[in-house]
């Protein structure tokens, strides 16, 4: 019986060249690895040539980062004054801007308090004074032996009452200020500059509330740095009185060598960052408080190792590897905590010592898992 073909012969050759061809195909060699399960890796030659490594680098204070801060006034350099007693405002006689000498008045106001501050004072010193002259006469009546002791202790002991009275009202008419009557005068402790004016004639100012005026002295500047929670383990070393710093101002075009005068004790409970007080050197030029500033502190990142930042793949999405070559050339990653990163090098806290070859080129061909450089 003869066979029968339901594919024509040309077919089946076609058929049996595809399979050869998949045979070949699936015997072919494999690429090379790019990180196994076990956290190892092997490189065939041929991939080696992409692979660089190198030892990391001790980090230098230039590679610590820019921390934002701004220029303000020193605490002993800004006055803020405010109403004594209950009032209402008479006259301003200042303007925002303004410079003014110490005592130099600043508003006039006008209260019942004042002048009753004053009758107390004028009524105090009339008894403190009949009070010394009984006192006086007894002490005569005494000398001349016509006088009791237990008047002349009495009389005595007015007197010292009424000297105690006298003090307490110059002192309340003192808190209030000079003036006559009704009316005082609001005076400038310190001179300086007029920052705020926050009156109107006519209106009525409560003791214990806002400052009516505020007086700084612009030469008695510092700048106040913010350092973020997460960088506080490099910088620690730089964090202590006397460190040097460098200060740009943008907004002045300027540059400033300054000291670290003080270490905020408190990290900012939302943006989780601890305030630093730079003292500037020299004159402050044209800087005014509330300019924004870059500082630099120039021990950030002593002590520690940097490496390149291709070095660093990040996994998991948080957890931050580097590749280290042991002694047989095969790849092993390395858990390590990074710092500040700048001019293309990160800083590396902790997770490297300065004998380990990592890998600075090619990491990516080591771990097909990574997620991204940083």
């Amino acid at each position: 019986m003869p066979l029968s073909f339901p594919l024509p012969l040309s077919r089946i050759g076609l058929l049996l060249a595809a399979a050869c061809l998949a045979t070949a195909c699936s015997k072919s060699p494999a690429p090379a690895p790019a990180g196994d399960k076990a956290g190892g890796a092997a490189l065939s030659e041929a991939f080696r040539k992409y692979i660089e490594v190198e030892p990391p680098s001790a980090a230098h204070g230039a590679l610590g980062g820019v921390l934002p801060g701004q220029v303000a006034f020193r605490p002993q350099a800004m006055a803020a004054i405010g109403t004594p007693v209950d009032a209402r405002v008479v006259s301003i006689e200042v303007r925002p801007g303004q410079t003014v000498a110490a005592g130099a008045p600043l508003l006039t106001l006008q209260s019942a308090d004042a002048a009753a501050a004053r009758a107390d004072l004028a009524q105090a010193q009339a008894k403190a004074a009949a009070a010394e002259d009984l006192l006086r006469r007894q002490d005569e009546m005494m000398r001349k032996g016509v006088g009791l002791e237990v008047e002349r202790f009495d009389a005595e002991t007015a007197a010292r009452q009424a000297r105690a009275d006298l003090e307490r009202a110059r002192s309340a008419a003192a808190l209030i200020g000079g003036g006559q009557g009704d009316r005082f005068v609001l005076r400038a402790p310190a001179g300086g500059v007029v920052l705020n004016v926050r009156a109107n004639v006519g209106a009525v100012v409560s003791h214990g509330g806002d400052a009516l005026v505020e007086v700084g002295d612009p030469k008695r500047l510092w700048v106040v740095a913010y350092v973020p929670e997460s960088a506080l383990a490099e910088l620690t070393a730089s964090l202590a009185a006397g460190e040097a710093a460098e200060v740009r101002v943008p907004a002045a075009d300027a540059r400033f060598e300054a000291a670290l005068d003080g270490v905020g004790q408190v990290v900012d409970g939302e943006q989780r960052r601890l305030p630093i007080y730079l003292a500037l050197k020299g004159a402050a030029g044209k800087l005014a408080p509330g300019m924004l500033a870059e500082v630099r502190l120039a021990g950030a990142g002593d002590g520690f190792l940097s490496v390149p930042t291709a070095a660093v793949l990040i996994k998991d999405g948080s957890r931050r590897i580097v590749y280290v070559q042991g002694e047989d050339g095969n790849f092993a990653p390395r858990t390590v905590r990074t710092g500040a990163s700048r001019n293309g090098r990160v800083m590396i806290l902790e997770g490297l010592q300065p004998a380990d070859k990592v890998v600075v080129r090619g990491a990516l061909l080591l771990d097909s898992e990574a997620e991204q450089l940083l």
